[in-house]
């Protein structure tokens, strides 16, 4: 590993590429430190949205982007009871792409490297996991992360370390960062389901009786997600796989018999919904980004474009600071003030459905009918463009900066 770096990410996610590729554009000596020795694991965050897209777009890179395997989904329907809603419509918005891809986020992943290698400032550790953090007690160039790898331990220095090791971070844990956390009234539990031709290709919300199924398209299988009362997983499980069964064939838009394809619950997987935010985002040479900064709810899948915003918006601050060697505190706090707004609003309208559509689904025996809002916001002209505008774009939206669109390679 070089004795010392710019800028050292940990955490070869959406977050950490992404930044790292940005900032080897601009000129910055970079190294992207990632424990796992590849990308190929079953990740949960496989949304792109319109607006991580549209900054593919301002790379040059989305033509490229959009050939490797994906599946679009132009419009988001759900079903409470036997009542359809169109919940967003991508097709209006001012973008190059009109739609979320459903990508396997390894491809999207080893596409990022493999545009960061073009740079020569670029640098990806795999199998190197983070051990700990060495705040210094000099300037912020003598900042040291302690990395474990296959020949032992060795240390990395770098003026600016960057947490992006996902909502577990251990940097974060590391630095001592206190955070807020809003709660969450569910849990979800993830598996596959055979796709059979004859399938609709559209995504499936279901909103029933003390239940919500979602079935997202992933072309020769539905990605599945049975959505449970918050801690409840331990008592599913419990009362036996043909019961779990029976209540996710009952969801099903086709044959109930399919569900039975779910022939253990190792196939089953369990993910603990967490909403959290950091009070403050980064300390002298220090900056967590994503998740490490804020947890999100699965409710949308923004968490990934999230992350990628995150990282745009750090690379447009920090980059001219890095490679003059002029990087300050307030630097790295504007990345903060930057980007706490909309991650706000943001949790604050997850936390809003939470409260309002998931905590009541879950707990009420008759199937719900849609919220008042719900219809008014998908049958009112002036106001149906709102959701897909929030959802595909986000609340504030970032573009890439000029100078890093001119970049130093392709």
């Amino acid at each position: 590993m070089p004795p010392h770096v710019d800028c050292c990410i940990v955490g070869g996610g959406p977050a950490g590429l992404m930044l790292g590729v940005l900032l080897a554009r601009a000129g910055v000596e970079v190294l992207v430190l990632e424990k796992h020795a590849d990308f190929l694991r079953d990740f949960r965050g496989d949304t792109i949205h319109p607006s991580t897209m549209e900054i593919m777009h301002e790379l040059g890179w989305l033509d490229e982007f959009l050939k490797l395997p994906h599946e679009r989904v132009a419009s988001l329907p759900a079903v409470f009871g036997t009542e359809k809603l169109v919940l967003a419509n991508f097709a209006r918005l001012p973008t190059q792409a009109k739609f979320i891809a459903m990508m396997p986020q390894w491809d999207f992943l080893q596409f990022l490297s493999a545009k960061g290698r073009s740079y020569p400032g670029f640098g990806l550790r795999m199998n190197a996991e983070v051990m700990g953090f060495a705040k210094g007690a000099g300037s912020a160039s003598d900042r040291t992360v302690v990395v474990k790898t296959r020949d032992g331990e060795e240390t990395v220095s770098a003026t600016l370390v960057v947490a992006a090791d996902g909502r577990a971070s251990i940097l974060r844990a590391a630095a001592g960062l206190s955070s807020t956390d809003f709660g969450a009234p569910m849990d979800v539990m993830w598996f596959r389901l055979p796709r059979q031709p004859s399938d609709t290709s559209e995504t499936q919300a279901r909103f029933d009786a003390g239940r919500i199924f979602i079935m997202l398209n992933r072309g020769e299988y539905w990605q599945c997600a049975f959505v449970i009362p918050k801690g409840r997983n331990e008592q599913v499980r419990a009362q036996g796989l043909p019961a779990f069964q029976r209540a996710v064939g009952a969801l099903l838009p086709f044959e109930s018999d399919r569900a039975v394809t779910i022939s253990d619950w190792d196939m089953v997987k369990l993910l603990t919904v967490k909403v959290d935010r950091l009070q403050q985002w980064s300390q002298p040479g220090f900056l967590c980004i994503g998740d490490a900064a804020h947890a999100m709810s699965p409710l949308g899948g923004v968490g990934v474009n999230l992350a990628v915003q995150d990282a745009v918006a750090a690379a447009n601050l920090l980059a001219r600071p890095l490679v003059e060697g002029r990087l300050s505190d307030d630097d790295l706090q504007a990345v903060q003030r930057r980007r706490e707004w909309p991650t706000k609003v943001t949790q604050r309208i997850q936390l809003m459905m939470q409260n309002a559509i998931i905590a009541p689904t879950l707990s009420q025996a008759t199937p719900p009918k849609p919220p008042a809002l719900l219809r008014l916001l998908t049958r009112l002209p002036f106001l149906n463009r709102l959701p897909a505008r929030v959802l595909g774009l986000g609340v504030q939206p970032e573009h890439v900066a000029p100078f890093i669109r001119a970049g130093h390679g392709v």
